[in-house]
């Protein structure tokens, strides 16, 4: 791969939390093979125990599915998911970081950390994504990638399993862009396509 090939010129950051597993199947496994954008998920997760969340969701992409690591080098074609007890954060030199700084919305790792430092980054190529869950964790650092000029979706209410964490986004940010999984995945497969 030159280097031309790993410029990362977007990145996708997905916030989910109760009810997720079976959302990130549906969307991933929606995703079309075209797709190369580097994606950060945060899952909440029992922060006592360690997760074997990336081994379950290899299976169900192509891209490669790994648990981040502190000062990692964010890489397309690759999805990264934060470990359990360690907010996840996106750093100018586009490299991850990991903090054990206090939970946020009762959350570590927590979605509104990680999409507000990808806003801070990225700015308008940011994509900011939440999914199910019932909290109303990401709502505020969807805003912010909102504000930044970034694009947003929203996981539609009908869909969600638990709708706390979607409507709390689409509450705040006031977005028009609730789609179904199969939606957002053709979504984020068009733009690959176009870029």
């Amino acid at each position: 791969m030159n280097s031309s090939e790993n410029t990362v010129e977007r990145l996708v950051v997905i916030g989910v939390s109760a009810g997720g597993l079976k959302a990130l199947k549906a969307l991933l496994q929606n995703l079309s093979k075209n797709y190369h954008f580097p994606t950060l998920i945060n899952q909440h997760l029992p922060q006592d125990r360690t997760s074997n969340l990336a081994t379950i969701l290899q299976t169900w992409t192509h891209l490669q599915v790994k648990e981040a690591d502190d000062k990692e080098l964010i890489l397309n074609n690759s999805v990264y998911v934060a470990p359990p007890n360690y907010h996840l954060l996106v750093e100018r030199d586009h490299t991850l970081s990991l903090s054990a700084d206090d939970p946020e919305n009762y959350a570590r790792p927590s979605a509104d950390v990680m999409f507000e430092s990808a806003a801070e980054v990225f700015q308008d190529k940011a994509i900011g994504i939440i999914l199910t869950g019932a909290s109303d964790d990401g709502a505020r650092g969807l805003l912010r990638i909102k504000e930044r000029g970034g694009l947003i979706m929203v996981q539609s209410l009908e869909e969600a399993e638990f709708k706390t964490m979607p409507s709390s986004a689409i509450t705040l940010t006031k977005t028009k862009n609730i789609l179904r999984l199969d939606e957002i995945a053709k979504a984020l497969s068009r733009i690959g396509i176009n870029e």
